[in-house]
């Protein structure tokens, strides 16, 4: 369903290998494959009109029961922008050049915990800032208030002599790697999914777990099995 007469595209890329956690876009999490939690989201999303996964693992994907439909296209990836070390850049770029939209959300298989209502919510800010011509892009960011020291002990943001509330801290935003918005212009500037006017959307800390390694893997396994027992309740 276009908002305001804008096509909205999904970017899911998703890749068949993983480094630290093998397998883990199609590794059974609490239930289904890792992959199917954000995917299962973003067909909530009325807003979204269509979904591109761009994958080197159509075969696994389809084991799992996943295969093009009206609303999901699988793009095979083009091999020289296969592999480990290939910019996510690059092949947000290639899906660009092939998928047409007004606004492109981008996301990964790796943050199960994002709900819709964020999703939804994201939109909506971005949409009303760049019609006003405040943002050309929003990236979703943990919100951080509590004291850093450099290596050497030494004090970055607060004064150890002069000790002021954590709550009273300057806060500090950590790009979070779970949801992106932008546009073909946008991305053009910058060859990049952050533009040169982005957004910062402050995202629920329960939603923002990353799985990069086995331990955030252990952690939202835990709090998955929370949330779930939490809809159980409220049914």
């Amino acid at each position: 369903m276009a908002v305001n007469g804008k096509k909205i595209v999904a970017l899911l890329p998703m890749k068949a290998n993983s480094e630290r956690v093998k397998g883990k876009n199609f590794r059974e999490f609490n239930g289904k494959p890792l992959f199917r939690w954000i995917l299962d989201t973003l067909l909530k999303v009325e807003e979204i009109d269509q979904i591109i996964i761009n994958t080197d693992a159509r075969d696994i994907l389809a084991h799992n029961e996943l295969t093009d439909s009206d609303h999901i296209t699988i793009r095979d990836r083009e091999p020289e922008i296969c592999g480990d070390l290939v910019s996510m850049n690059l092949i947000l770029a290639n899906d660009l050049a092939n998928i047409d939209a007004d606004i492109y959300l981008m996301t990964h298989t790796t943050n199960p915990l994002l709900s819709a209502n964020t999703i939804r919510n994201a939109l909506k800010k971005f949409i009303g800032a760049q019609t006003e011509g405040k943002a050309d892009s929003l990236f979703t960011v943990n919100k951080i208030q509590t004291r850093f020291y450099r290596a050497d002990g030494s004090a970055i943001n607060h004064d150890p002599d002069n000790l002021i509330r954590t709550q009273d801290l300057e806060p500090w935003f950590e790009e979070n790697s779970n949801l992106y918005i932008f546009t073909r212009d946008s991305f053009s500037k910058t060859n990049a999914r952050i533009g040169k006017q982005p957004m910062l959307f402050v995202e629920p800390p329960f939603e923002s777990i990353d799985i990069d390694n086995q331990d955030d893997w252990d952690f939202a396994s835990i709090a998955a099995r929370y949330l779930l027992a939490q809809q159980g309740k409220t049914k």
